[in-house]
């Protein structure tokens, strides 16, 4: 046994930062990306389009309901149920009698169009390995436009989210793709459908990104981009190309005095999410207490929707025509103030019941609202100004996704002036709702299913380090031919003086004659070797060593390295060089990877001052002196 030392020291910090042109890895890069994300993105396109049509069928479907229940006609275009007057009975029931029919077919067709879209498709993601039943397809839609049809509070995007990434995991599934490039294809059929909904396909791409992909990578962003394009495109023959909302009046050049009021928007919109989100927790709470089944959950939150409805009509279904007038400015001070208090109310309560609808046309109409009471006391900009920065905030707290709740209110009135006071009503909103509520409307019911999940994305420090700054140079190496009873000999003496039991070495590289890897030899043979009495005299190291060991080399990422290990099922590895795979230059150990790990914590825990200056004075010739 010989004990060997690389001449080269750890690299230092400097030496860290600042690598030789020649040692700058050849095979890393800004992304990874390969031809079969383009193959990939060829079925998106096919997402795309078949999403596109079916947001439009699914509007059409919403609409007749409507229209049948409410007008008693037999029409396909979207109206409001409470436009006109209707009898009192009609209001109370409709709701009713739509919420059994959801609780019918959840239990008897399947439970999984529950909900309102999206913590379904983040749970088929995260736990489901991005597979939906082909059932959910067809049922979802349905179940929906049931729902809104007869009244509910709800919006048609987390149905259509639910559709579109139910047939874009269906497609996959009758093709031989990973589980990573099936949840591609379902979030490009899940934010296709709501682009073709909203005409919005960059906050559709935004909404991908921060809420169902999980990741920012080239391998998933250029199918959904792909799809959200071709649903964009399908969308103007069938439902026009202009916005949805657009408004008379584009916003003006704010006065200091008014951008501090879109701070105190934000702020408030970020107390009304906060209060959503909290009814819709308690509203689940009290359903899961109640004696009895889950089936008929709808219906009592039918009920709950139908007693607003007596109070306010105009918070009954998907109400795009009242954030319309909201965002023009043409509301009333009595339908302000009711959809602020009715439609919060009845939206979160029966949103618990497990009933079948989406949260963002519900979440635009209670931001409008509240932006339009402000608008009564904050000073005029433009009308539907107000509402329109409370809007992107309400959107920005109850979504927690603060880009999307920018890009949203901009996209669905083209109101591009108004991006600065957006971008300030929304983080405030997000940073407020993030600071004081632990989860969202749409990830709370996924916890609690028991799954953990972060909404944070970052560079993983495994990623940033090279194995060369954190492998050992100093390692325990044994020689060809050498006795397996001496190396053991050998092995168990020096054992002894190596106390610190995380730096104790259980892989040892055995080299030939030319100091070149042969083979690895493990801790477990060599104790087996020293505590056996049967070993005869001439056995030699090299029977018990693996020739061909893993290796990784010093230009590998840490994150290379860790996939190496839970690939293959190792924990140490030699280092070698590239341009000769047997010169063994060191030893990676699970230790060591979590020495990036550990410099990571360091870096956000460890508090330092790192300047002390006193005085600064210019000298001659443009230098500085500084002075403690």
């Amino acid at each position: 046994m010989s004990a060997r030392q690389a001449d080269a020291q750890p690299p230092d910090e400097s030496t860290a930062q600042a690598a030789p042109a020649d040692a700058i890895p050849r095979h890393l890069g800004d992304f990874t990306v390969t031809s079969r994300t383009f193959y990939i993105s060829l079925f998106a396109c096919v997402i795309g389009a078949a999403s596109g049509l079916i947001a439009w069928a699914l509007l059409r479907l919403i609409g007749l309901i409507t229209n049948l229940v409410f007008y008693q006609r037999f029409e396909v275009g979207l109206v409001a149920p409470g436009a006109t007057h209707h009898p009192a009975a009609l209001i109370l029931l409709a709701p009713v009698l739509g919420g059994v029919l959801v609780g019918l077919m959840a239990r008897y067709g399947s439970e999984a169009i529950r909900g309102h879209g999206m913590p379904e498709a983040i749970d088929a993601i995260l736990r489901g390995g991005s597979k939906i039943k082909p059932r959910v397809a067809l049922l979802k839609p349905i179940s929906a436009a049931i729902a809104i049809g007869t009244g509910g509070p709800f919006g048609a995007e987390g149905p259509i989210i639910m559709t579109g990434g139910a047939f874009g995991s269906l497609l996959a599934q009758f093709f031989s793709f990973a589980a990573d490039e099936r949840k591609t294809l379902l979030v490009a059929g899940a934010a296709a459908g709501m682009a073709a909904t909203f005409n919005a396909p960059l906050a559709s791409l935004l909404l991908a990104v921060e809420l169902l992909l999980f990741e920012w990578r080239p391998r998933s962003y250029l199918p959904v981009a792909a799809a959200v394009v071709m649903a964009a495109i399908v969308r103007v023959p069938l439902l026009g190309g202009q916005p949805i909302f657009p408004v008379p009046v584009q916003a003006p050049m704010l006065t200091p005095l008014e951008y501090l009021l879109c701070v105190l928007c934000g702020a408030t919109g970020g107390f009304l999410a906060l209060v959503a989100t909290q009814l819709v927790y308690l509203s689940e709470d009290i359903f899961r207490k109640l004696p009895i089944h889950w089936m008929w959950w709808p219906a009592i939150g039918g009920l709950i929707v139908g007693v607003g409805g007596l109070i306010e009509p105009r918070a009954l279904g998907v109400g795009y025509d009242v954030i319309d007038l909201l965002l023009t400015g043409g509301a009333t001070l009595s339908l302000i103030v009711g959809i602020l208090i009715v439609k919060t109310l009845i939206w979160s309560l029966s949103l618990g019941s497990g009933t079948s609808g989406g949260v963002l046309a519900p979440t635009f109409m209670i931001g409008a609202a509240l932006g339009g009471l402000l608008s009564l006391v904050f000073p005029a900009v433009a009308p539907g100004f107000w509402p329109l920065v409370c809007l992107a905030a309400v959107v920005g707290g109850v979504m927690r996704s603060p880009l999307t709740g920018v890009i949203f209110a901009l996209e669905l009135t083209h109101d591009w002036p108004a991006l600065l006071p957006l971008a300030i009503s929304s983080s405030c909103a997000f940073g407020l709702s993030a600071l004081l509520l632990k989860r969202s409307v749409l990830t709370e019911k996924v916890v609690r299913k028991g799954l953990h999940l972060t909404r944070e994305y970052s560079i993983d420090p495994l990623e940033v380090l090279m194995v060369r700054e954190v492998m050992q140079r100093d390692f325990i190496s044994f020689r060809c031919g050498t006795p397996l009873r001496e190396a053991a000999v050998g092995f168990a003496s020096t054992q002894r003086h190596l106390r610190d039991v995380q730096n104790r070495q259980r892989v040892y590289p055995v080299l030939d004659e030319a100091n070149l890897l042969a083979g690895i030899v493990t801790r477990r043979d060599m104790l087996g070797a020293a505590l056996a009495d049967d070993i005869p005299p001439e056995t030699l190291i090299d029977s018990v060593m693996v020739q061909t060991p893993m290796v990784c080399y010093p230009d590998m990422t840490l994150r290379e390295a860790a996939y190496l290990y839970a690939e293959k099922h190792v924990t140490r590895v030699p280092v070698v060089t590239r341009e000769n795979p047997r010169k063994v230059i060191g030893m990676l150990t699970l230790v060591d990877l979590l020495e990036a790990r550990l410099r990571d914590l360091q870096e956000e825990r460890l508090q330092e001052r790192v300047l002390s200056v006193r005085r600064i004075f210019r000298l001659s010739g443009g230098r500085l002196r500084i002075k403690d």
